[in-house]
């Protein structure tokens, strides 16, 4: 989500409404909510049966309850300011920062932002159908208008893996992103992208086959050795 944050007369923050919406959309709206996956504890894994990655039975149980997620507060502190944008679900955005002059040309503009995609840690279904990759475990550039009319932006990829995917740890795995975590531009002019590296899979994305029993060897555990920080600059 990007936001225009201000401070009201009072002197008081602008609300967002987090945690209780996402974006434009409530909480408690249906998008939102749980539909199993491998972590869930109404699962019965089934590494056959993706996207859920659980048994058909199972995931009827789950669909069946159709649980809405609760709202968090009781009242608002104040009223929701919408966002400017918004991402994909599950797309995590973590890291943002702007170009100098010198990185400008291209797709980049001046004033344009570069922003990081953790992505999502294989909980649910895609956030995008096939053949269009999901969306997370990149970077992105925003440009803004370059005129002085109403504020627009405009987004599109600028680092990204070529499978549209988190990189595994696999046999004839290749550098490439599996979690971009943050990225700052460096005196250097060039952009260094923080990536946390792979983690243990929940057992129902690509590179998991099973469930973990032990809560030690439970999912989101990095895998040490893969964290690396990429840095990107201007030929």
């Amino acid at each position: 989500m990007l936001s225009i944050d201000f401070q009201n007369p009072d002197g008081t923050p602008v609300y967002h409404g987090w945690p209780d919406r996402y974006g434009f959309l409530a909480a408690s709206q249906a998008v939102f909510n749980p539909i199993g996956g491998a972590s869930d504890d109404l699962c019965v894994f089934d590494a056959s049966n993706p996207p859920s990655f659980c048994t058909a039975a199972s995931l009827a149980n789950i669909l069946k309850f159709d649980v809405p997620i609760a709202n968090v507060l009781a009242f608002r502190p104040a009223p929701i300011v919408a966002p400017v944008a918004i991402e994909a679900a599950d797309s995590s955005f973590t890291g943002i920062d702007f170009v100098p002059r010198s990185f400008v040309g291209g797709p980049v503009l001046p004033g344009a932002a570069l922003y990081s995609l953790e992505g999502d840690f294989g909980f649910s279904k895609p956030n995008a159908n096939a053949p269009a990759p999901e969306v997370g475990h990149e970077v992105k550039l925003i440009n803004f208008n370059q005129d002085s009319g109403p504020l627009q932006l405009s987004f599109q990829n600028f680092a990204f893996n070529v499978s549209g995917e988190q990189a595994f740890i696999s046999p004839g795995h290749t550098a490439a992103f599996n979690r971009p975590t943050n990225v700052r531009f460096g005196p250097d002019d060039c952009a260094y992208v923080v990536d946390y590296g792979a983690v243990r899979d929940p057992g129902g994305g690509p590179g998991g086959a099973t469930r973990f029993i032990d809560p030690a060897d439970g999912p989101l555990v990095q895998i040490p050795g893969t964290g690396v920080i990429f840095k990107i600059c201007r030929q």
